[in-house]
């Protein structure tokens, strides 16, 4: 079910629709970080994920972030590097927020 959700939101296989949630988050990335979307942010790991179908075998899962999977490393990577805590608007939140059929975490 993630899968389709982030394929609902906007990020296919064939890029980012226009229009739709995908191009906001890229949008609003894009102006956060000085006009580019970073490697490893929301944008690029959605669409990655997106476009592979790859989101719940990530560990994003409808019940949430599954133990021992990429999703968890990810998750305790950032929450490391913000001091104990996963930033709303992070990466993690927004691809868990987004592959549960959320609107993301966006700031």
């Amino acid at each position: 079910m993630s899968d389709q959700n982030v394929r609902n939101a906007g990020f296919t296989s064939s890029g980012i629709r226009g229009g739709s949630l995908a191009s906001s988050v890229m949008s609003h990335e894009a102006r956060s970080s000085g006009g580019g979307v970073p490697s490893g942010g929301p944008t690029s790991t959605l669409q990655g994920m997106g476009a592979k179908g790859t989101t719940h075998s990530s560990g994003f899962t409808s019940s949430g972030i599954s133990g021992g999977s990429k999703a968890s490393s990810m998750m305790s990577k950032e929450a490391t590097s913000y001091g104990g805590g996963v930033p709303r608007g992070g990466t993690t939140s927004t691809v868990q927020s987004i592959s549960m059929g959320g609107k993301g975490g966006r700031r």
